[in-house]
C-alpha cells in the first residue's frame, strides 16, 4: 500500500511563491509517474504537472513558465515549485502516483490560497 502525504500549502499574496512537497511510502516511487492535480470549488480536478520516472515533464498551459515539478527518488518525494501565483491558482492540490494503468494513488490534498 502506498501513502502520499502533501505539505507546503498555505496562504500567499498574488505574485508570491510556494513549494509543495509530496512524500511517498513504499518502494515503487522511482518507477512511477508522479503528478500534481488541483481542484477549485465547483470545478473538476485538473492536471497541473507531471513527471515520469525518466524525468520528462508536462504542464498545464495555465501554469507553464510559472510552476516547476521535480522529484528526488532518494527521498521518495516530488515537489511543485509555484512562482508568480495568481488568485486563479487557488485550489486544493493533490499528489498523484501512477505505477500502472490500474495502480493509482492519491494524497489527501493541501490547500493553496492566493489572495488578490
Amino acid at each position: 500500500q502506498v501513502q502520499l502525504v502533501e505539505s507546503g500549502g498555505g496562504l500567499v499574496q498574488t505574485g508570491g511563491s510556494l513549494r509543495l512537497s509530496c512524500a511517498a511510502s513504499g518502494s515503487i516511487f522511482r518507477l512511477s509517474t508522479m503528478g500534481w492535480y488541483r481542484q477549485a470549488p465547483g470545478n473538476e480536478r485538473e492536471l497541473v504537472a507531471s513527471i515520469t520516472r525518466g524525468g520528462s515533464q508536462e504542464y498545464a498551459d495555465s501554469v507553464k513558465g510559472r510552476f516547476t515539478i521535480s522529484r528526488d527518488n532518494a527521498k521518495n518525494t516530488v515537489y511543485l515549485q509555484m512562482n508568480s501565483l495568481k488568485p486563479e491558482d487557488t485550489a486544493v492540490y493533490y499528489c498523484n502516483l501512477q505505477a500502472g494503468i490500474y495502480e493509482v494513488y492519491w494524497g489527501r490534498g493541501t490547500q493553496v490560497t492566493v489572495s488578490s
